[in-house]
């Protein structure tokens, strides 16, 4: 037996070492499953396995060159070289396979004990290649333990830097990666024996050439890593950059203001687009300061949902008037997303403050507009009845007189073709007269809709178009159609009267212009749009409308194809006023001679809550 013990400085270097590269290289590793598509992910792959593979081998003949023996030593250049290309190969398989896109936790339970298997079989590699006139034997118990350790700690080390973590948490597992591979080490030379003898020789490096060439390949490989994530690193602060200038630039393209909340909502630190608006100080809009810039009609309902939406964890959205700094108020649009930490939590929120002030005139001056025009419609209608009314009274009094003409004209040679010419006239008369009395009814009735305030309410669709199709049973019935309603139409909220109307009309038209060829097939369905929105969909088998009608058929008094149905051009127009007034649009697709669909979408809850809805326009669009 040959006395034999460790060096303290060199022990604690070669831990050192070890932490070091396995830092190194699991930050490198941890870049290749954050990696973009214009970076290859086996530079990566390949840096952390050359960084812990080189570090691991490194900390081995630090190790080695740390224990002391009565006897000289020598090294093997061949099987030195094979256990540095098995710890870089072995360790850049497993970086490989648990680095994948698509690896789960459990690709842990293969890379970690790979690993640990590479690293025992780069020590006992660089154990065989020590060249000493004496004999080495192991204890095979703890030969077996130093590699359960190596398997061990690998794989919780590997664990620990693949699950969400801060620095603090990176450093735990080059931490634990490095005493893996340091107690691996020296746990398998306390299981080796080594006795003086006649036995090997001493071909090979001298030990003071294997420590300089370790150390050289130490600092080199970890420069190495060190540089490439210094260089990604600033790769992805420019990236940061850009992409932060690219949203500030969007923000401002929107006449936006960006402003940032702590997590319990407080506006904390400098706020310059807050303070460009309102001319707050710092100390001003600390806190909830800012809402005293805000309209005291509205400062407190906004505080309210703020503190709601915080306290739900949902997206922000509202609007209010704020003072400027020019004493004024504007109306802003606001939306604000809360900003997650790794483990779920709130960091920070991040709103934008849009101006809206140009639209919310726009709309005002609109409203105005088509109130001016709903009064002028009826004051028209209504003085049009009274000459109408003595048109169509003195029309009667001369279809009363055709009597007492005939008599007078008995016998005139052209008796018969006055009382022709004369029928035919009055006719015409009553004929336009009657159209006449039907439009200034239809304009009537939709100035009345106009000055209507909807009461949102919730609806069962499926129940109330159902109850609309069995309303037209008969009608349906003389035309040979069906009408389907899907069962499971979704709830919305929304003025009764006004959906009814809207409905009513689809399945009153999509009836009225059937093909008389074919059986009538109509059907009404529904489809969830997002979170908020409603689809319906009227569908039918009818005659079609031509392309270059789908835009007319909403213009009041305009229609389509042949006039062979009665109606004055009135109903589409209206649907279209009322499902704008509701918050939505509709939209036609439609081929002569296959059918139309007509799709109303409508909000999901009620869209009328701060707000009169919009007077209905009775202008064709």
């Amino acid at each position: 037996m040959i006395p034999s013990g460790f060096s303290p400085a060199l022990v604690a270097l070669s831990v050192a070492i070890a932490m070091f590269a396995a830092y190194t290289a699991l930050d490198l590793a941890e870049r290749a499953r954050r990696v973009g598509g214009r970076d290859p992910r086996w530079l990566w792959i390949a840096g952390a396995a050359v960084t812990m593979g080189g570090g691991i081998w490194s900390m081995h003949f630090v190790g080695m060159l740390a224990f002391e023996m009565g006897m000289p030593v020598a090294y093997d250049a061949g099987l030195t070289v094979l256990s540095l290309v098995i710890a870089v190969g072995v360790t850049g398989a497993a970086f490989a396979w648990v680095g994948r896109a698509s690896a789960g936790p459990r690709a842990v339970l293969v890379a970690g004990p790979v690993m640990g298997l590479g690293i025992a079989s780069m020590h006992y590699t660089g154990m065989a290649a020590m060249r000493m006139p004496g004999a080495v034997a192991y204890d095979p118990a703890l030969v077996g333990l130093s590699v359960a350790i190596a398997m061990v700690a690998s794989t919780a080390a590997l664990w620990l830097v693949f699950r969400p973590h801060g620095i603090a948490g990176k450093l735990v597992a080059a931490a634990v990666m490095g005493l893996a591979v340091a107690g691996m080490h020296y746990t398998g030379m306390a299981a080796a024996t080594f006795a003086a003898g006649a036995h090997g020789g001493h071909a090979g490096a001298p030990p003071q050439s294997l420590a300089l060439a370790t150390a050289g390949a130490t600092f080199l490989i970890l420069f190495l890593g060190m540089l490439a994530i210094a260089i990604d690193q600033r790769r992805i602060q420019a990236d940061l950059a850009a992409s932060e200038a690219r949203f500030r630039a969007a923000v401002e393209a929107v006449r936006g203001v960006l402003w940032t909340n702590d997590a319990q909502g407080r506006m904390v630190g400098p706020q310059p687009g807050w303070a460009a608006i309102t001319g707050q100080d710092y100390g001003a809009y600390q806190g909830f300061g800012w809402a005293d810039a805000v309209h005291p009609e509205d400062a407190a309902p906004t505080v309210t949902a703020w503190n709601e939406t915080v306290a739900a964890r949902r997206t922000f959205e509202f609007e209010h008037r704020v003072r400027t700094r020019e004493g004024v108020y504007r109306h802003y649009a606001i939306r604000a997303v809360p900003v997650l930490n790794a483990d779920g939590s709130i960091r920070e929120w991040v709103g934008v403050h849009t101006d809206i002030t140009a639209q919310r005139e726009a709309e005002a001056e609109l409203r105005e507009s088509n109130e001016e025009i709903q009064r002028y419609a009826y004051i028209v209608s209504h003085d049009l009845r009274a000459p109408l009314v003595n048109v169509m009274g003195f029309t009667s009094e001369l279809a009363q007189t055709q009597g007492e003409l005939r008599t007078l004209l008995a016998g005139h040679p052209e008796a018969e073709r006055i009382e022709a010419d004369m029928g035919e006239a009055l006719g015409f008369i009553g004929a336009a007269v009657t159209r006449m009395e039907r439009l200034i009814a239809a304009i009537l009735r939709l100035s009345r809709e106009g000055r209507r305030r909807f009461e949102p309410e919730p609806l069962d669709m499926t129940k109330l178009i159902r109850r609309l199709a069995d309303a037209l049973r008969h009608q349906a019935g003389v035309r040979n159609a069906t009408v389907a309603v899907a069962p499971d139409l979704p709830e919305i909220a929304a003025d009764r009267l006004a959906v009814e109307q809207i409905f009513g009309n689809l399945l009153d038209n999509a009836l009225k212009y059937l093909d008389d060829g074919r059986p009538g097939r109509i059907t009404v369905t529904a489809e969830a749009v997002g979170a908020g929105r409603v689809r319906f969909a009227v569908a039918d088998n009818g005659r079609g409308i031509a392309p270059q009608d789908h835009a007319r058929v909403f213009e009041l008094f305009r229609r389509s194809g042949p006039q062979d149905r009665p109606g004055e051009g009135i109903g589409l127009a209206h649907v279209k006023a009322l499902v704008r007034a509701l918050g939505g649009r509709i939209d036609l697709a439609s081929e002569p001679g296959q059918g139309s669909t007509f799709t109303v979408t409508l909000p999901r809850g009620a869209s009328m809550e701060r707000a009169a809805p919009a007077p209905l326009s009775i202008a064709a669009e």
